[in-house]
């Protein structure tokens, strides 16, 4: 059946259930990619790699071109839980964000607050505590990154509080598919909140269920399988004709892994940064937005964001509160979701240990005071010396400065590791 929803003065025809209106509550599922950069995903150009239920996805709702988060997973996931930046919250590299107060992970208690049944499932060993300590009434968690089959080796995760053993011959992202299906069919008649970090792609990359025996492609075999498990579960909210009140928000937590990244190409050319790198795809990650009904298809935003907006933004969908007395630094975009026009940022921050930049849609400052011309972004990026300021890059220089002055990131948390932002003992655990 089809319908008509007016937004903004712009009649849209809505297959289905339609979203809620805008003093309803909206179902959310956000699905965290790992280790997921912009070139790796077909509808921001890749070159290798194929995601076709991503791309509709993308298709049906907004593209985000310029979404920024941390540059490593911890970092990153500090940053969507609190909405807040590094030397606010102390997150400044791997070890520190085990160590963040759990005071800092709003994200879930927001939405439980707000009347939600909420649910974590998937890697969630970078973030202090448990999941049901911080606003979850459901998980599936485990530790470390990279986690696909059992093998014989014990490796555990907690199911609600129990400890299990992934057994021989079990596969950890079907498992945690299994877990989220059941979340949103038990859930499916009041709001919910799922909050899905996929293994997928971290290393060490593995087999599928879908690989070929023969062999292949085994980082664009995980992509695809991947995507295989988003549209899984996009049908499933089709099937239990709820997806027209779901909002959809998928991401990467960080750029493309290093051994990845030579094939992780856009148009032929390489690009700028990877995962761990402060130069622009360590952060830029793919974002796509997907409601039918709230948000309008087919549109591509090249605003900037950071993920610090996320929480004001699912705060302004849901109808939800923050605390008061706590500096947030995001912007909420809520009213673009909802087919409106984007109200903007005019610059987005990112660190990592004691490195940082803020960034306008030309021109990044760093913690150095290098400025940078990224009108070849995400490709190249151009050092601008002062004694080869023009006119714009001096007033640039200048308004980015005055940003970062605001900011004194310098002045908040200092990072106490190696300053990479990797773990401190460099004791090769995996992140």
């Amino acid at each position: 059946m089809n319908r008509f929803l007016y937004l903004s003065g712009v009649c849209w025809l809505v297959s289905g259930a339609l979203c809620p209106a805008e003093t309803e509550k909206p179902n959310v599922v956000f699905v965290l990619a790992d280790d997921l950069g912009i070139g790796d995903v077909g509808c921001y150009g890749s070159d290798h790699r194929r995601t076709p239920n991503l791309d509709k996805l993308a298709s049906g709702g907004t593209r985000f071109t310029q979404f920024f988060t941390g540059a490593l997973c911890g970092p990153s996931r500090a940053l969507i839980m609190s909405g807040r930046y590094a030397f606010r919250n102390g997150s400044t590299n791997q070890d520190a964000c085990r160590r963040m107060p759990l005071s800092e992970l709003h994200l879930g208690r927001l939405f439980k607050e707000a009347g939600y049944a909420t649910s974590a499932i998937g890697k969630w060993g970078q973030l202090p505590g448990e999941p049901l300590d911080v606003g979850y009434d459901d998980s599936l968690r485990f530790n470390g990154s990279g986690v696909y089959w059992g093998s014989g080796e014990e490796i555990r995760y907690l199911r609600n509080g129990r400890e299990m053993e992934l057994r021989q011959g079990q596969y950890m992202p079907d498992l945690m598919q299994e877990h989220a299906l059941d979340f949103v069919r038990a859930n499916q008649a009041h709001p919910f909140f799922l909050y899905y970090s996929l293994s997928h792609v971290h290393g060490e990359i593995a087999p599928t269920p879908d690989s070929p025996s023969d062999g292949g492609d085994l980082y664009a075999e995980n992509i695809l399988y991947m995507d295989k498990l988003v549209g899984a579960l996009i049908g499933e909210l089709d099937t239990l004709g709820i997806r027209g009140r779901t909002l959809v928000f998928f991401m990467g937590d960080n750029g493309t892994g290093k051994g990845q990244n030579d094939r992780s190409t856009i148009g032929g050319r390489s690009l700028s940064g990877m995962k761990g790198s402060m130069l622009e795809c360590g952060g830029l990650v793919p974002a796509i937005a997907n409601c039918p009904g709230m948000v309008p298809p087919g549109r591509v935003n090249a605003g900037l964001h950071d993920a610090s907006d996320l929480l004001p933004t699912f705060a302004g969908l849901i109808g939800g509160r923050l605390p008061a007395g706590t500096a947030f630094d995001g912007q909420s975009f809520a009213p673009y979701l909802r087919g409106g026009e984007d109200p903007g940022r005019p610059w987005i921050y990112n660190q990592l240990a004691a490195m940082w930049y803020v960034r306008e849609a030309r021109w990044k400052l760093n913690h150095r005071g290098e400025l940078f011309d990224m009108s070849g972004a995400p490709f190249t990026e151009t050092l601008v010396p002062p004694g080869e300021d023009t006119g714009a890059s001096k007033a640039a220089r200048e308004r980015l400065a005055a940003v970062l002055g605001q900011l004194s990131p310098a002045s908040g948390i200092p990072d106490t590791g190696d300053g990479t932002g990797r773990h401190a003992n460099k004791d090769g655990k995996k992140h």
